[in-house]
């Protein structure tokens, strides 16, 4: 049980997972999520809101776990921008693998997808500004309101490519999810390419990979 003097907000975290987990459905209150971990309903509202506040965190908290991994990582900063997103997702799905019967369960909560989407709310916005600080390189555009929509699509290619790896990851079923490893390697060169308008041939690489995956999964 929790104790009232050691509440944290990844005490929380923890709880609702192992409850999440062990009863296959979200607490049914915080009134009784608090009875049964022994600590006071009040003392929930010093971390969160409500559930739903609590269940976008777990995903800020996989990113914010994968950006400490890596920048105690002597050499991650001397990689280029395309090796640290390389970095970035091996690392993230790292987490999401030590985490994968809780995030299985909570992307597919839902017969709305739009529901489960929004628990990926604070994920979005720290990936978001994520890319952002990548400083990515792409064909500079002389406007500064194209600029900015440039900027802002790229944000947006990169954040579908990363639900696009959810979406595989979720499905995949080879053995430590090396295909998710094939799939994240060759989308990201894929995308640099494409971005940097240089040669195609990792992106047709890509679509090879997609096409085989297509036909052996059906």
């Amino acid at each position: 049980m929790a104790k009232k003097n050691t509440l944290t907000q990844n005490t929380l975290v923890k709880l609702y997972m192992e409850h999440v987990l062990e009863h296959n459905h979200a607490p049914k209150s915080i009134y009784t999520f608090a009875k049964s971990n022994g600590f006071e309903e009040a003392d929930f509202y010093k971390f969160f809101a409500n559930f739903e506040v609590l269940e976008s965190t777990i995903f800020s908290l996989f990113f914010t776990n994968t950006i400490e991994t890596l920048e105690s990582s002597k050499d991650y900063p001397t990689y280029d921008s395309r090796n640290q997103l390389l970095s970035f997702y091996f690392t993230f799905f790292e987490n999401l693998t030590a985490n994968r019967s809780y995030v299985v369960y909570a992307l597919n909560e839902s017969s709305n997808q739009l529901e489960n989407l929004k628990k990926l709310k604070g994920l979005r916005s720290k990936f978001l500004n994520y890319i952002d600080q990548l400083d990515i390189e792409v064909l500079q555009i002389k406007n500064k309101q194209l600029e900015q929509i440039k900027d802002s699509v790229v944000q947006e290619t990169y954040w579908i490519q990363l639900m696009l790896t959810m979406k595989f990851w979720l499905d995949d079923t080879s053995t430590s999810f090396e295909k998710t490893d094939i799939f994240i390697e060759k989308s990201i060169n894929a995308s640099f390419d494409l971005i940097n308008i240089s040669p195609l041939k990792s992106f047709v690489d890509f679509g090879k990979f997609l096409i085989k995956e297509k036909i052996s999964m059906h």
